[in-house]
């Protein structure tokens, strides 16, 4: 084991003693992590909510009523500026201008992506480009492209550190037009993706859609220099509340291009049930879907001010400092034989990569331990960690290294287990173990984990259950 501790830290890394307000902040609006015994490390799935957020959000209903906005009374007009200013917020986070840029609200990141597949103009000669480092949100469009004609293409993660090279991206953009899809940040691995093939496919006559969940949390995204066409976010992953409120930040030219294949309450200026015929509302609206979640929207526009308050720059700071960390002390793990514990997936330091970090733990023979066992010994220990493959199949059968040629030849088996597949694949495990920080992760919560791990793993202890470790591929 290192002999590092909590107290080398800002030697290794002087940044870190920069961004001492976070710790006030987590001392007090973020106090339950601490008194409640929580190591919460799985910000990439969700952020964690302030105090403030949640009395901002009773205060305001506590003291107005707010109606269905779709009316000129004057509880829906009060829920109608709410949520026009909550657009206004969104742009100015993106610094985005609105003479531009369009926000349509969603429930999710998920549901801007499935928005713009059913309604992107997909037809035979056209592309759809997706680099294999996708979630599966974003996956998911190949269906609608399929289904219309158009031509898929993948373009698979490479080893050692789980990036597309740009050769092949520059290849696959030379060809026809379409929609080019990739993330901002690897919701597996971390790794950040160029924001210059934003350009780049638009020189090649593509619309781009560039996924920002992963990324937006800790970085800037400013689409007055990075000017993708459409842009899907989930809030809760921001600031942690509220959830079931995501947006598609999408440039007004695209928006255009896109054909809706329905509509709902709300979306139109005029329909007829007997004529059969509708007319779409002139702006944005026309691509939501009924009533919007007017009490909960307005909870964007304040997670938006605190974040502000406290500074982008700093949370990037505090999570690129504590990624290093981490990853130095994943790395320092060892068996007593010297035999190391950990292996990574994706980049081994902070260079074009996020707060994201991916790994298996092996025993002493250098096997995979199945991180179920995993999964179950953290979640005993009060430990939020994330296990499997993180809904982004392309970056998992990168890192387990499965060929495409496998990969076909399970499609064709009738098989009902997870056991079932990794057996026809030759895995030795179903997934990695993911760590993510964010705004208020400290040196200490990487410290629980990575000392429960060597106490935990090293020398290969039992594992009950049935659960044994599995070999390497």
């Amino acid at each position: 084991m290192s002999d590092f501790r909590v107290g080398a830290m800002p030697a290794v890394h002087p940044d870190y003693a920069s961004t001492g307000r976070l710790d006030e902040l987590r001392a007090t609006e973020y106090r339950h992590l601490d008194e409640q015994g929580q190591v919460y490390l799985d910000y990439t799935g969700a952020g964690v909510a302030a105090q403030a957020q949640l009395r901002a959000h009773f205060e305001r209903l506590g003291g107005t009523c707010f109606g269905n906005p779709h009316s000129e009374n004057p509880t829906s007009s009060a829920s109608t500026a709410l949520v026009d200013q909550a657009r206004a917020a969104i742009l100015g986070f993106f610094n985005a201008s609105p003479d531009e840029y369009a926000v349509i609200f969603t429930a999710n990141a998920t549901g801007a992506c499935r928005l713009v597949g059913e309604a992107y103009p997909f037809r035979r000669g056209v592309r759809l480009v997706l680099t294999g480092d996708n979630h599966n949100s974003v996956n998911g469009i190949r269906e609608f492209a399929r289904a219309r004609g158009a031509q898929v293409v993948h373009l698979p993660v490479r080893r050692p550190e789980l990036r597309v090279p740009e050769p092949e991206v520059r290849a696959a953009l030379e060809r026809r037009r379409g929609l080019f899809v990739f993330p901002a940040q690897s919701n597996f691995t971390g790794v950040q993706h160029p924001l210059d093939w934003v350009a780049l496919a638009q020189e090649h006559g593509y619309d781009v859609l560039l996924d920002a969940a992963a990324f937006v949390p800790a970085n800037r995204l400013d689409l007055s220099e990075v000017r993708a066409d459409f842009v899907p976010v989930s809030w809760y992953k921001v600031f942690g509340y509220p959830t079931g409120v995501g947006a598609l930040v999408a440039r007004r030219a695209a928006l255009a291009r896109l054909h809706r294949p329905w509509f709902a309450g709300g979306t139109i200026q005029a329909v007829s049930a007997l004529g059969g015929w509708h007319v779409l509302a002139p702006d944005e609206t026309a691509f939501e879907d009924g009533t919007l979640n007017f009490l909960s929207i307005p909870d964007v526009q304040f997670g938006i001010d605190w974040v502000g308050g406290i500074g982008m720059d700093l949370i990037h700071r505090r999570v690129r400092c504590l990624t290093s960390w981490l990853l130095h002390r994943l790395a320092d793990l060892r068996h007593t034989d010297g035999s190391p514990m950990i292996l990574l997936y994706g980049p081994d330091d902070t260079h074009r990569r996020g707060g994201t970090v991916a790994f298996n733990v092996l025993d002493r023979r250098g096997r995979i331990v199945d991180e179920r066992i995993i999964a179950r010994d953290t979640a005993a220990a009060g430990i939020s960690v994330r296990t499997g493959c993180f809904c982004n199949p392309g970056a998992g059968e990168g890192a387990f290294e499965i060929s495409e040629r496998a990969l076909r030849s399970t499609a064709s088996h009738s098989l009902h287990t997870l056991d079932d597949y990794l057996g026809l694949l030759g895995l030795p495990t179903g997934g990695a173990i993911r760590a993510s920080l964010g705004l208020v992760s400290n040196v200490a919560d990487v410290e629980r984990l990575v000392t429960f791990l060597d106490a935990t793993y090293a020398d290969s202890a039992p594992f009950p259950d049935g659960l044994k470790p599995r070999e390497r591929c």
